[in-house]
């Protein structure tokens, strides 16, 4: 979600590193509290950053209200990279402890691990690129480029990872070194509306969660598509709304506003709105439905939305802290810890938003109004 984007997850730990303290029998790894705490004391840069992310996000939340909630952001338009750029800063070592190195969901079934899950779910995607080992392909919007790393070893490929962000390339980089596979996977810094390559440079292109934060579907494509040689593919994992959501209904326009406020979408668009643009950028569009849906992901497990569905088992980490009493408790346990400068200003109202962005993508999912996993295939003509 990018990236693609998991601030979700940030918004979990920054927000619950006091409760874990609180509840240390709710985590086995309860020392992710007090490194949460110190990584906000201890890092500088964490406090413009979380200054700079609040300040956006509450703009945004005032531009989203009322008959906004269905609109475009001007805002978001504007000022996306300036939000990613600071808002990563902050967040990144957060998502590792909090998730992990591959930033996106997964559905679960029965005999996996949840890293197993996340790797299940890349490489269902990369296959459908069709490459060949010792192919250079490109991971659109990477985070560390967990899922970079794990394709490269699955297919035998070269990788090239943008990301907006240069804590996240400095960082990935680093991770690769440490697995040895540098020279195989390489992140750059780059916007990936306007990207630093030239025409017809990969045999492939791909991207996890990650385009839904472009202010225009069909430029991001559109740039992707001059990167493609003739003939390749491009696959993608996209943040939608579904035939189900309906604008009138105002519970569904609460969720679509939690989701696009609490993550920094621009707008939360329909499928068709994504597979249009794939087609209007000059792909020939091979698949387009929602992996979460049609079965393919097995049925003997549990739905991409669990960890966010709330929980009274103060076992069941995060979902405990998305239940009613929790979810009143910890903006305030983080209020006075901001008035005694242990945390930023604002650390409360951020975590709220983030926390909010969790609740409507688990009602997103409970309702089928929302999918993080609408899959699109493209080929570039040749």
């Amino acid at each position: 979600m990018d990236a693609g984007g998991m601030e979700l997850v940030a918004g979990l730990a920054i927000g619950s590193a006091t409760v874990l303290l609180l509840s240390p029998a709710a985590i086995s790894a309860s020392g992710l509290a007090t490194i949460g705490l110190l990584f906000i004391l201890a890092k500088p840069k964490a406090w413009p950053a979380m200054k700079s992310t609040v300040q956006f996000f509450t703009a945004v939340s005032k531009s989203k209200k009322g008959n906004n909630v269905d609109g475009q952001s001007e805002l978001l338009d504007k000022g996306y990279a300036n939000l990613k750029n600071s808002f990563y800063d902050l967040a990144t070592d957060f998502y590792e402890w909090g998730w992990g190195t591959s930033f996106h969901f997964a559905d679960f079934r029965a005999s996996e691990t949840f890293k197993q899950s996340l790797r299940r779910h890349e490489y269902y995607l990369a296959g459908r690129l069709g490459v060949s080992s010792g192919a250079t392909i490109l991971d659109c919007g990477c985070g560390v480029a967990g899922p970079s790393r794990s394709i490269a070893k699955f297919l035998g490929v070269n990788v090239k990872a943008v990301t907006i962000n240069q804590y996240e390339v400095n960082r990935g980089n680093a991770l690769c070194a440490h697995e040895g596979l540098e020279d195989q996977v390489e992140l750059v810094q780059a916007d990936f509306m306007k990207m630093p390559f030239a025409d017809a440079s990969f045999d492939g292109v791909y991207a996890i969660e990650s385009t839904c934060h472009a202010p225009d579907r069909a430029q991001v494509y559109s740039e992707i598509f001059r990167v493609l040689k003739p003939g390749a593919t491009f696959a993608c994992y996209e943040w939608c709304r579904t035939d189900k959501y309906d604008a009138k209904n105002e519970h569904h326009r609460r969720i679509k506003r939690d989701i696009e406020v609490g993550d920094g979408l621009p707008d939360l668009v329909h499928t068709s709105v994504c597979t249009q643009a794939l087609g209007d950028a000059g792909f020939e569009v091979l698949e387009a439905r929602d992996c979460m849906q049609d079965g393919h992901l097995g049925r003997d497990g549990e739905p991409w939305y669990t960890p966010m569905v709330p929980s009274w088992n103060p076992s069941s980490w995060p979902r405990f802290q998305f239940n009613a009493v929790m979810f009143r408790v910890m903006p305030l346990v983080l209020k006075s810890l901001e008035l005694v400068k242990v945390l930023p200003e604002g650390t409360a109202k951020t975590q709220t938003m983030l926390q909010a962005c969790g609740r409507g993508c688990a009602q997103g999912g409970q309702t089928g109004t929302f999918t993080p996993a609408w899959l699109m295939v493209g080929r570039k003509p040749l």
